[in-house]
This record gives structure tokens, sequence and C-alpha cells, in this order.
């Protein structure tokens, strides 16, 4: 059975993705409750930068951001 270090955690303001289930450990938030939808991309300061994004898909466009998000705690 293989471990997973990513999880989640649903707020009432944003959607949030997480390192080995540790709230600590932000790695980014999905805000997606009103017409404008964003992606938060926390840095190694945890200061959440936000990033308009049209669908889903958008997010492929920030893969480098999230990966040194990672990066971060490692």
């Amino acid at each position: 059975m293989q471990d997973y270090r990513i999880s989640y955690r649903d707020t009432q303001s944003y959607f949030g993705i997480l390192l080995d289930d540790n709230n600590r450990k932000p790695l980014c938030r999905l805000h997606f409750n009103t017409s404008q939808k964003y992606l938060g991309i926390i840095d190694e300061n945890k200061k959440e930068t936000r990033h308009k994004i049209a669908t889903i898909d958008d997010i492929y466009k920030f893969s480098n951001d999230l990966i040194e998000s990672v990066k971060n705690y490692e």
C-alpha cells in the first residue's frame, strides 16, 4: 500500500490542499465560491498569491509553482 502525502480540507471560503494532512503545511487554495475563480499558491513565507483561472485545466499552468510550494517543506 502506498502512502500519499497530499490531502485536502474544505472550508467555507476555500478548498485547501495540504502536505501530510497538516494544516501547517498548506500548498495551495482553490477559491471557487465566486464567479471569478482563483488558485492561491502558498510561498515559503506562507503568503498566498492568487492567480485568476478560467477553467480547472488552467491549474496546469502553475505546475512549477506548485512543485516549489512542496519543496518549501522538504
